[in-house]
């Protein structure tokens, strides 16, 4: 079985689902998963996770990402973006591009966001998305984002393009949506591009069709997304054990209480994920990889 990751240029009009579909036919396996949904509308990177490599998805969907986003103003739709019913317009005046970005200063640095009720969510163990689908009525508390980088790329006669880097979590087209209503107005977001998510960019990302040409070149180490967790390399004994289910003693000076590990053995290879024990001086098992070793 493959075990590595694909960093796929999404194109406009899949789902993130669709996408791992395609990916099973052209690898001939079923265990795949991705990192970091994007919407039909959106495109871009969208790391793809192969074999035993979709175990290790959680921890390496928490780096930063990076978009580019294309927004209108003067009305606003049920789902946020250019793709839902229009429920609200102004016949105010378009602001001045000076206005917009006086009006992104508020947007940067750590803020609280209320996602979209079209949005994955999960809502008593049921997406967002679908219960808004159905007219259900629900509320979705707001949530701490940090958007490190907030810049207006253009602006023309309330059309524009922001570049967004931000923390996971953030929705684009809700802080579109909370920027029409800075400004007076309503805005939507017409289109979004994902060009970075962590280690993964699109100047790396790979298209479907080059996939289905030759699969195997575009396969990236299993690793990759896990970079900033710390390594531990042990002997063959201690990753014997931790396969086994069984703690392995270690000092961890500078580990935190319950820090999340990646362990190596010794010819460099990924055994797993372990998770420091600082009270009883230990690493424990947590996602070991038998078959790779």
């Amino acid at each position: 079985m493959i075990h590595g990751i694909v960093n796929v240029l999404k194109p406009t009009g899949m789902s993130s689902h669709d996408v791992v579909g395609q990916l099973r036919h052209i690898y001939g396996m079923k265990k795949i998963g991705h990192a970091g949904t994007l919407d039909p509308l959106a495109a871009g990177v969208l790391p793809v996770y192969l074999g035993q490599a979709a175990r290790l998805i959680e921890y390496g969907d928490n780096a930063v990402k990076s978009y580019h986003a294309e927004f209108l103003l003067g009305f606003a739709t049920d789902t946020e973006d250019i793709t839902g019913q229009v429920v609200a317009e102004s016949a105010a005046p378009f602001p001045a591009q000076n206005q917009v970005e006086t009006a992104l200063e508020q947007f940067r640095g750590t803020i609280e966001q209320t996602p979209s009720r079209f949005s994955a969510v999960n809502v008593n163990g049921v997406k967002a998305y679908k219960l808004a689908r159905h007219h259900v009525d629900f509320l979705l508390p707001s949530r701490s984002v940090e958007i490190s980088e907030l810049r207006l790329a253009a602006y023309s006669h309330g059309w524009g393009m922001l570049e967004v880097t931000c923390s996971k979590g953030t929705y684009i087209r809700s802080l579109i949506r909370d920027l029409g209503e800075a400004l007076g107005t309503f805005a939507t977001m017409s289109y979004l591009v994902r060009v970075r998510a962590g280690v993964f960019t699109i100047a790396d990302a790979s298209s479907l069709e080059e996939l289905e040409q030759d699969p195997q070149r575009y396969i990236l180490p299993l690793d990759l997304g896990i970079q900033e967790l710390q390594r531990i390399t042990l002997d063959e004994a201690g990753c014997k054990f931790l396969l086994q289910g069984r703690p392995v003693a270690y000092a961890g000076r500078g580990l935190k209480e319950r820090e999340v590990l990646r362990i190596y053995s010794s010819a460099g290879v990924l055994a797993g994920i372990a998770v420091f024990d600082r009270i009883h001086q230990v690493i424990r098992p947590h996602k070991m990889f038998a078959d790779v070793l």
